[in-house]
């Protein structure tokens, strides 16, 4: 018998975890709810580049743990662990991918194009999923794979948009 794929489960925010994993509902796009979850990233992160890269560190390593929690959480909430509105994942995959070149590029670095570059560069590895970021998704369980894999993708974009700067500046 050959059964049909049928839509996820209608999304609800009706906690703090599933209004995290929703990106604070950025996540109930209709239409593309990741990359929905990825601008609303972007815009709110382009308006706080000029933070010490420590803070960003460490805000970043305490929303990956929180990012775990409420993925895993609305995920049993939603009755599918990695739900298409849950796009926190999404949140800390830009924000590595953002936080790379920042720290590992010198001088002046125009926060559009490092925003923008980390979103497209963040977009086409987490949508493609090259290894390692499809084996992270298949095997590893719970709030972790789901976040795990975004994590995988987004320090892919950044040390590819690295990379692609410093190239860019020999020219």
């Amino acid at each position: 018998m050959i059964t049909l794929p049928t839509d996820p489960p209608v999304a609800r925010i009706d906690s703090l975890a599933t209004l995290i994993a929703s990106g604070f509902g950025s996540g109930l796009a209709p239409v593309a709810p990741g990359t929905a979850g990825s601008v609303a990233a972007a815009l709110a992160l382009a308006l706080t580049l000029g933070a010490p890269l420590t803070l960003h560190w460490t805000l970043w390593l305490a929303s990956v743990g929180l990012a775990i929690w409420s993925a895993g959480n609305a995920g049993r909430a939603w009755g599918v662990i990695d739900h298409p509105a849950i796009v926190i994942d999404e949140v800390v995959g830009l924000w590595v991918a953002i936080l790379i070149p920042m720290t590992l590029l010198t001088g002046p670095q125009s926060g559009w194009v490092l925003v923008m570059g980390a979103l497209l560069l963040f977009r086409l590895f987490d949508i493609a999923k090259p290894w390692p970021v499809n084996q992270l998704e298949r095997s590893v369980s719970g709030g972790w794979g789901v976040v795990l894999d975004d994590v995988a993708a987004g320090v892919m974009a950044g040390f590819s948009l690295t990379a692609l700067l410093i190239g860019l500046s020999f020219l």
